[in-house]
């Protein structure tokens, strides 16, 4: 089985939102390197620790590191290196992928709905992913499940059941949509917190250098930071939109 961890970046609001952008991030581990990942992020937190003296029970929550400090006396560049370690580190596991999704929210109709959209996509990949066998392992014949932040959960819940019977894909080249139900995606989505969960704090930091790649805030501009994103290149699910070298699902 693969189990996809996710986050995201910026919020799903139309109206008088502070964000432009919505970014959803999901990491793929097949079940059977699960704890070989959790050691290598155990090891890499330990390093953190004798590096930057970052306690191991600290959350790694970007956007809140580029604003103050996880622990007391930490300087700002340093919370910024730290989330560019965790990207470098992250890019190191060849058995993990994160797919992406980003919403740019500027010209949408009033009535668009920039969760579900974002979720459906992001859930389709997987399901399309796990089918032609394009995560690492290409264990195509197995199944995913799907474990995120404190989220809302019902929306989700119905989301996924929705999507277990009614799947409507757009025909291509001038074929008829089709109905083609999820069978990969088992069960209701699982929250988790993310303080708890290494895997949701690693797809924290990716959902937010995706957002900052679309719209880097002053300090990561005046860093020279906007691209640590694409220092992700080897872990990308680059199969997931073709539009990109970085497989960025765009809505």
């Amino acid at each position: 089985m693969y189990l996809m961890y996710v986050d995201e970046s910026g919020d799903t609001g139309l109206l008088n939102s502070p964000t432009r952008y919505f970014a959803l991030s999901g990491l793929a581990v097949h079940e059977s390197r699960w704890r070989e990942f959790l050691d290598h992020l155990v090891a890499f937190r330990r390093t953190l620790k004798a590096v930057h003296g970052l306690p191991l029970r600290t959350e790694i929550h970007a956007s809140a590191y580029v604003r103050s400090a996880p622990i007391a006396g930490m300087a700002k560049h340093v919370r910024l290196t730290i989330l560019r370690q965790f990207a470098d580190e992250m890019a190191k596991v060849n058995y993990v992928k994160f797919t992406n999704v980003i919403v740019d929210k500027q010209g949408k109709p009033p009535n668009y709905d920039v969760f579900e959209n974002a979720w459906q996509a992001l859930f389709q990949r997987f399901e399309n992913t796990i089918a032609a066998g394009h995560f690492p392992g290409a264990h195509r014949a197995d199944k995913g499940m799907v474990i995120t932040d404190a989220t809302d959960g019902r929306r989700l819940t119905r989301l996924v059941r929705r999507m277990g019977t009614h799947n409507v894909i757009p025909g291509m080249g001038g074929l008829p949509a089709r109905n083609m139900p999820m069978v990969r995606v088992i069960e209701d989505p699982h929250g988790k917190n993310s303080a708890d969960s290494y895997f949701i704090q690693a797809c924290d930091t990716v959902a937010y250098l995706l957002h900052q790649k679309y719209a880097p805030c002053a300090y990561v501009r005046k860093q020279g930071a906007r691209q640590y994103f694409n220092r992700l290149l080897p872990v990308l699910n680059t199969q997931a939109s073709r539009a990109n070298g970085f497989g960025i699902v765009q809505l």
